[in-house]
């Protein structure tokens, strides 16, 4: 068609040829675009369809953890960490794809017209300048890193998500990529640059399943290798579990060794130890003996793939005399002090402290088991009546008397120091005049409210707080070397005390 002088008719059919094919590629464009639409729609069921299963599976996975703790736990903790980097991920994607859509209708069902999103123009706008990345651009390629370092830190180096990890580690390699030519062109500009809106988006779609597919990987790992492990006769724990650990001579001892995951379904093949087997529990039942620590011990066999397993299992009471007097004791001395709150301990041996009463004039409970605090206030004895009540229902009681004494008195004293000092007069005038007790076994703090002030020669000045006056700096400016200054009646009260 391109050589010699073409007639008019000819012109005419070369032309019809052109449009024809021209409809043909147009034709051929909308059923690509359209491709894309439905693999898009694909991808989104399949998202929908995995957020839910994964919750369940999530769920599942707790509840295991909740109930076994153990391997059933750790596999929880992989798996909310997976959970957690998946969801930051897959929703910074949907916000790229609201970017594909910007200016996008849908029709009256909801449907996105495929055939018009034939352009390129949000992302190409967004992403590059030139040959390099935009600011978000850069965001992308960022989250994607960021994404892959989150699977990284969360799966470790555990073999069982090995694989897992690869395959994310490949799906989202952003290394440069060679076109058919050799090029090598970035990641994003051969994925995206200049591609239909509707390819974009499928792509886009297209990464939120693979995010889900391994976070759905992931908990289904973690979920079958914690079950394998739970399933693990040799994993079970033998435990000793009496219904007390303290008891009085003669008492019955009882109780029972359970499995660390009590299940009716499992069923040792053998027992050993000071009880029998019922239901998959060994009942415990025997005499406590002297007085001291006593152990109990034996053993479960199970039978696993033709195999016996033994698992052993080892626990301790301990044996006390039956209590006949309560120890009461005031933690300071054998007496106590009227007006201060003397701290005691009071308990019953072998009797636990919410089975103990206490009772005295001025007794109150101070918190801890078996603290006390008596604050006495007249006479000149106290009366501290204890009464206990047993595990098998005796009370028993008791009582001890404590002698009340009166706050010794505190010596006066002139810059810290008790007694006669020297010094000049000058050193007195800005001295503080304080009271200590001392060698007392309560830390007392002490206020100086008044105190008498006397200069030989002079009449006596009464001085109201703890520092001389103008008064008492006259009187000492007619003092004469040698003058003995006296300081006396000195008036205290307690700082904290009645």
């Amino acid at each position: 068609m391109a050589g010699g002088k073409l007639t008019p008719r000819q012109k005419m059919i070369n032309l019809m040829y052109l449009v024809f094919i021209a409809m043909l590629a147009m034709n051929m464009s909308k059923e690509v675009l359209s491709a894309f639409g439905l693999m898009n729609e694909k991808f989104e069921a399949a998202n929908s369809s995995s957020k839910a299963t994964n919750e369940q599976m999530l769920l599942a996975l707790d509840a295991k953890a909740s109930e076994a703790k153990g391997q059933f736990a750790v596999a929880a903790v992989t798996a909310h960490k997976v959970e957690a980097a998946t969801k930051k991920f897959y929703d910074f994607v949907g916000t790229l794809k609201d970017e594909v859509l910007k200016g996008v209708e849908v029709d009256e069902n909801g449907k996105l017209p495929y055939e018009a999103m034939d352009k390129a123009d949000n992302l190409d706008h967004s992403w590059f300048t030139g040959d390099g990345y935009t600011a978000r651009g850069k965001e992308v390629i960022a989250a994607i890193e960021a994404y892959k370092a989150d699977m990284t830190a969360a799966l470790g180096n555990e073999k069982k998500y090995s694989a897992i990890l690869n395959e994310v580690t490949k799906k989202f390699d952003l290394t440069e990529v060679k076109d058919k030519e050799g090029v090598k062109i970035k990641y994003l500009d051969y994925h995206f640059k200049g591609f239909p809106a509707i390819a974009s988006l499928a792509k886009l779609s297209a990464w939120q399943n693979d995010a889900k597919k391994a976070e759905s990987d992931v908990i289904s790992a973690a979920l079958g290798k914690a079950a394998v492990q739970a399933a693990s006769y040799s994993n079970y724990q033998a435990i000793v579990a009496l219904d007390k650990n303290v008891y009085f001579q003669g008492e019955q001892v009882t109780g029972k060794v359970v499995l660390g995951r009590y299940d009716e379904n499992t069923k040792p093949t053998s027992f050993s130890g000071p009880g029998k087997l019922v239901n998959g529990q060994a009942v415990i039942s025997l005499t406590a003996g002297a007085v001291g620590e006593q152990s109990i011990n034996g053993q479960f066999t199970f039978l696993e793939e033709g195999k016996t397993i033994p698992l052993k299992f080892q626990g301790k009471y301990v044996v006390v005399p039956r209590p006949n007097s309560a120890n009461i004791s005031a933690d300071k001395m054998n007496v106590v002090y009227r007006g201060l709150p003397n701290p005691m301990t009071i308990s019953f041996a072998g009797i636990g402290d919410n089975f103990v009463n206490a009772s005295a004039p001025g007794l109150i409970k101070a918190g801890g088991n078996g603290k006390y605090v008596l604050t006495p206030q007249s006479g000149t004895e106290v009366t501290v009546s204890v009464s206990g009540k047993m595990t098998d229902g005796k009370t028993v009681t008791d009582k001890k008397v404590f002698r009340i004494k009166n706050i010794p008195a505190p010596a006066g004293a002139i810059g810290g120091v008790v007694g006669v000092q020297k010094g000049a007069k000058s050193r007195l005038e800005v001295s503080t005049i304080s009271a200590d007790l001392q060698d007392f076994v309560y830390d007392l703090k002490y206020e100086v409210t008044r105190f008498s002030f006397k200069v030989p020669g002079q009449p006596a000045i009464i001085v109201s707080g703890n520092k001389v006056d103008q008064k008492c700096r006259a009187a000492l400016a007619r003092a004469t070397k040698g003058d003995q200054i006296s300081i006396f009646d000195i008036k205290t009260k307690i700082v904290g005390a009645s």
